[in-house]
């Protein structure tokens, strides 16, 4: 038992470098030595949890990527109306982000660029299917614009790595006006 949680510990503690490094200094600028290194592992014990740093990044992004959408949806129900829901998914979405800086970053980093590939991102993608079929819901009912999902992500959604980017820099404090003033922003942006 003390061997797995070992090597648990191993594995997190790679994708807590990966995070940071990518965060800091960008994918091309994080090598395994010093993801290992940050990991406090030996580079050739990365190669026991990933075959090479693009797997490793991507399986960094899925894990990410599951966690914050666990997060996001964890009192969410579809039984909500589209609204509500939109209400409840926004701000815990918000939370995330503001609270969970370094992994939000990570994700905002990896949905802007191409280091992720494509499978990944498809994976990725599958953990907002509860948002897009509210989206889709939304539409059906005439509650939301009839309009591309990536749109509704860039308006509603996105603007929150823009605020989140700007705290962080300490540019920007987001209080609770703030974010209400923010999803009302989002909501106003793709609701018919």
């Amino acid at each position: 038992m003390a061997k797995l949680q070992k090597s648990i510990e191993k594995r997190d503690a790679l994708i807590r470098a990966t995070i940071s490094l990518v965060n800091n200094d960008g994918f091309h600028a994080a090598p395994m030595s010093k993801i290992a290194k940050m990991a406090n592992v030996s580079p050739a014990t990365i190669y026991l949890y990933f075959e090479n740093k693009q797997d490793l990044v991507n399986k960094t992004y899925i894990e990410v990527k599951s966690t914050f959408t666990a997060y996001a949806f964890k009192t969410y129900t579809p039984t909500l109306s589209v609204t509500e829901g939109f209400e409840l998914v926004w701000k815990r979405i918000a939370d995330f982000k503001l609270k969970r800086c370094e992994e939000a970053m990570f994700l905002a980093q990896c949905d802007n660029t191409p280091m992720i590939d494509e499978p990944s991102r498809q994976e990725g993608i599958k953990h907002l299917q509860p948002l897009l079929e509210l989206w889709e819901r939304g539409k059906s009912e005439g509650v939301i614009k009839p309009i591309s999902d990536y749109l509704l992500y860039a308006y509603a959604i996105n603007p929150l790595s823009f605020l989140m980017v700007a705290q962080q820099r300490g540019e920007f404090k987001m209080d609770k006006k703030h974010i209400e003033e923010a999803y009302q922003a989002a909501w106003d942006a793709i609701k018919v």
